[in-house]
């Protein structure tokens, strides 16, 4: 599986990271870990998913996270987005 994460202000892409995981492990680990290791690199805490978040991500492989996902954090930016470059075939 592959990941991009991007992080975004002003509808410009101020970073980017790509994350592959081909451990043999279930999409929902995968897609947990990825966010986690594209906040690491980016140092920023990991984003709380919401319910829409959750939908978004489900129907269109992609997801934004917003100032409402870091609770507690204040960002400088508009928006973290992680979108599914490429599934395993398993799935």
């Amino acid at each position: 599986m592959r990941i991009w994460g991007k992080i975004f202000e002003n509808n410009h892409m101020l970073k980017d990271t790509t994350v592959t995981d081909d451990r043999p492990d279930t999409r929902t680990h995968k897609i947990f870990r990825a966010l986690e290791e594209i906040c690491h690199e980016f140092d920023l805490s990991v984003p709380v998913w919401l319910d829409s978040n959750v939908r978004d991500f489900q129907k269109n492989k992609k997801v934004r996270f917003t100032r409402d996902n870091f609770v507690g954090d204040s960002i400088d930016f508009d928006y973290l987005e992680m979108q599914v470059l490429e599934e395993d075939s398993l799935y």
